[in-house]
């Protein structure tokens, strides 16, 4: 054979993350209903609006006092090690939630939930920011809300609900969440 056959993108199959990536407790940082404890939720949604029920959304996040986490063991959950890392799969309507604690502000940046999302269709996953909402002085100080335009940082800014926070993650169109890119991962769209 002479002729040289020319690559092909990637193409994605699955997603598997349902099978074999979600675990007990995978999205309780803390248990649910202990003292402190926060429902951090929301919905993952593509960019007709319609809800994505097979992603897969990961955080990591600072303790309530901007400490991050940097030990061993982020699987375990033994109700009462926090880990700063959690794994929830979205359900039929694009749901994900996470039993967790408020973060405290690391380094100069206003308190925010790091999340990074698989979902069929993407060929690398994708990473952002959640702020928690409620400390104006904070959020207008961060130095990565302030390299943003202002019309889009409100896309990473968590609401205020309930039993937490709520923050829907818009993969693209008209209001797409700000997605990072970070070196050695593909880019953002």
């Amino acid at each position: 054979m002479t002729a040289r056959l020319q690559p092909t993108p990637g193409q994605t199959v699955g997603p598997f993350f349902h099978y074999a990536l979600p675990y007990d407790g995978d999205s309780e940082l803390v248990p649910a209903g202990s003292p402190g404890s926060i429902r951090f939720h929301g919905h993952v949604v593509d960019g007709a609006g319609a809800p994505v029920p097979d992603a897969l959304v990961e955080i990591w996040q600072a303790d309530g006092s901007g400490r991050i986490v940097r030990q061993p063991g982020s699987l375990r959950r033994d109700g009462w090690t926090f880990t700063g890392w959690g794994r929830a799969a979205t359900d039929n309507a694009g749901h994900y939630s996470f039993s967790t604690i408020a973060p405290g502000a690391v380094g100069g940046s206003a308190p925010f939930f790091a999340l990074t999302v698989f979902a069929r269709g993407l060929l690398d996953r994708l990473f952002t920011r959640a702020y928690l909402p409620g400390d104006e002085a904070a959020l207008a100080a961060d130095p990565f809300l302030n390299s943003l335009d202002p019309d889009r940082r409100a896309t990473l800014i968590a609401a205020v609900d309930a039993q937490g926070h709520t923050f829907d993650v818009r993969l693209q169109g008209e209001g797409e969440t700000v997605f990072l890119t970070y070196p050695g991962h593909g880019p953002a769209h």
